[in-house]
Parts: structure tokens; sequence; C-alpha cells
């Protein structure tokens, strides 16, 4: 893969992914669901049996999916109503999913991050003004990190997701800084990085697996690093 030329000097901002860059996703997701059918074992243990029925349970989410096509993009919507489903099914009372959904959500924050993380979000922001922007629905200041970032701005919050423009548009304009003047920090080659430099920003790809640059896209990263640590370096930090 041939790279674009980074250049440090045009960096004003960062926005930044979150799952899958700051910390592996599916332990957090595959912990806060099991948590999640523990509750509903309690409350609601009909839903519960539907609920470890992986058919069954992708089935629901794809009901909501159709009956919700203008939330595709809030997760948190989604997830929400897909528990809703689930109750109505199993004759239980569709208000739980309100708790129930507290109760994923609340787990759903108890990440573990790459030991890189920390010490290279630090000096991100010790630089930089750091916005998170991320298509998911962590909650930075939840999983306590939220004193290095300027703004967190969510799919859920602005009605649109990576890779649209609109969402790129957002995170600058949250950092105070035209997008060209942003250098964009994602795992996701299209979602973060089609959406980045479709949107005019610097982008680094934050490589973890070695995968190839998808030919698909139109341009290259500026910057591939296997960690964050890396990529500082990278940056002259």
């Amino acid at each position: 893969m041939t790279l674009a030329t980074l250049d440090p000097g045009r960096i004003r901002a960062i926005t930044l992914d979150l799952d899958d860059t700051l910390w592996p996703v599916w332990p957090a997701i595959h912990r806060a669901e099991d948590i999640l059918r523990a509750w509903l074992d309690t409350h609601a243990p009909r839903t519960a049996t539907l609920a470890r029925d992986q058919e069954t349970s992708r089935r629901a989410r794809r009901q909501v999916l159709s009956d919700m096509p203008d939330r595709t993009h809030d997760l948190a919507a989604i997830r929400r109503e897909s528990i809703r489903q689930l109750l109505h099914w199993a004759g239980d009372d569709p208000a739980l999913a309100e708790p129930a959904f507290d109760v994923f959500f609340e787990a759903r924050q108890q990440v573990t991050l790459f030991d890189d993380a920390l010490p290279a979000l630090a000096a991100l922001s010790a630089r930089y003004p750091v916005v998170a922007l991320s298509n998911g629905n962590a909650d930075v200041h939840r999983i306590g990190i939220g004193r290095h970032f300027r703004a967190a701005i969510s799919a859920a919050q602005i009605g649109v997701g990576k890779p649209d423009r609109r969402a790129f548009a957002a995170a600058a304009q949250a950092a105070g800084v035209p997008e060209d003047a942003v250098l964009h920090i994602g795992d996701d080659a299209h979602l973060d990085g089609a959406g980045a430099l479709a949107a005019g920003m610097q982008l680094a790809w934050i490589n973890r697996t070695a995968a190839p640059w998808p030919d698909a896209i139109d341009g290259q990263p500026h910057a591939v690093a296997t960690d964050m640590l890396a990529l500082c370096r990278l940056v002259g930090i």
C-alpha cells in the first residue's frame, strides 16, 4: 500500500473513533448481553429464554430495523426496541424494555482499554483538542476517559453515522477547526477511512490486525500504525 503524505503541520485537532480503536468492543458487548440475560432471568424469564436463542434475537433486530428505517444510525434505540420486541413476543411487559436497556447500557461501558490507549490519549489531548466520533453508544465519561476529550459526537446525537460526511463535519465543528485541519484516527477502513478522506481530513488508520487496505476506497491513509502509541510517534508526539 502506498500511503498519502502525512503533514503534521496541518493538524490542529484530532477526531477519534472509540470501539476497536481504544478497546476491543465485542468482549464488552458480549459481557453486557450476558448481564442483560441474567437480569431478564429474574424480571422476565420467558423473554430471557428467547434472548438466549440467537436466531430469535436476530429476528427481533431485523424486525426493529424494518419498523424503524429512519433510526438505523441509533444503536441504543435499536437495542432497546429489540428488547421490547422480545418482551412482546414472550408475553412479558414491554415497559421492561427501559430498565432492561439501562442494565445493558451500564454494562456496555465496562470496557478494557488497549494498553496503548491511555498514554496515547494523554499525549494527544495535551497537544490537540480531541473529539470522539462514534457510531456506537459508548460514553467516554462513564468509561472514565472523558477528561481527554473536548467533545463526543455520536451518530444517535446528530442523526447520521460514519462514513456520512456530515458526521465528520460535526466533529470538526465541535473541535473548532475546519475539516482539512483534522487528523481522524480510527480502525474501520470503510467507516473511518472512506468517510474521513471524503471529508478532506488526514487519516490515521489503526490497523491492529495487519488487514489489507480495501482497493474499493478512493484514497489512501496518511499514516498506518499497529497501535495508538506507534501513531503518536508517527505524528511526532
